[in-house]
């Protein structure tokens, strides 16, 4: 067997057994709810929306159709984690092509988790002359661990367990799992 056919059956393993602890609806209703109050608190001010890559690519996909005022888009891309399942050295791989000089901007991520990364991205934007920075998050995981300032806008909240699904991966695979899902019991 080779090493890229031992991982897709380590991957649908872990796929078999995993726990789902918000299925696709559950977090539609919930991007829905996030959408109202962002609609309200955005809908005049044309902000610069940054999809953080990879992780928040599904969560800005759903989120976008539901925002009701004129927008612009663009994505940057930081990650203390690539395909491994603890953080390190924060690697920038892709700044904004548009300005934030004197622009609203609001990020979407996939997880606040210790908030290392996401700490960065504030501090980038701020630097590079944003008017304002929020983040919307679709995951919060409850710990003790964050640095602050926490995301404006939260969705869901999930135990101290490594996640994965909607965007968020389990080494490098299952973006594309229908839902959030954590090692487990098997769940429909």
């Amino acid at each position: 067997m080779t090493n890229q056919e031992n991982d897709i059956e380590k991957a649908s393993q872990v796929m078999q057994t995993a726990e789902c602890l918000f299925t696709l609806a559950e977090i539609d209703t919930v991007i829905s709810q996030l959408a109202d109050t962002i609609t309200r608190d955005y809908f005049d001010r044309r902000p610069l929306m940054l999809c953080v890559m990879n992780g928040a690519v599904m969560m800005a996909g759903h989120l976008l159709p539901k925002l009701n005022f004129p927008l612009e888009l663009d994505y940057i891309h930081a990650s203390r984690y690539g395909d491994a399942t603890v953080g390190g050295k924060l690697d920038w791989q892709a700044y904004p092509q548009n300005s934030l000089k004197n622009r609203h901007v609001l990020l979407v991520e996939d997880i606040y988790d210790e908030g290392t990364t996401l700490a960065a991205l504030r501090d980038y934007c701020e630097k590079q002359g944003a008017k304002s920075v929020r983040v919307v998050a679709l995951v919060d995981k409850k710990h003790q661990r964050k640095i602050p300032p926490q995301p404006e806008y939260i969705g869901l909240q999930v135990p101290d367990r490594y996640v994965f699904g909607f965007g968020m991966d389990y080494q490098g695979l299952w973006r594309n799992a229908p839902g959030i899902f954590v090692k487990g019991e098997s769940c429909n």
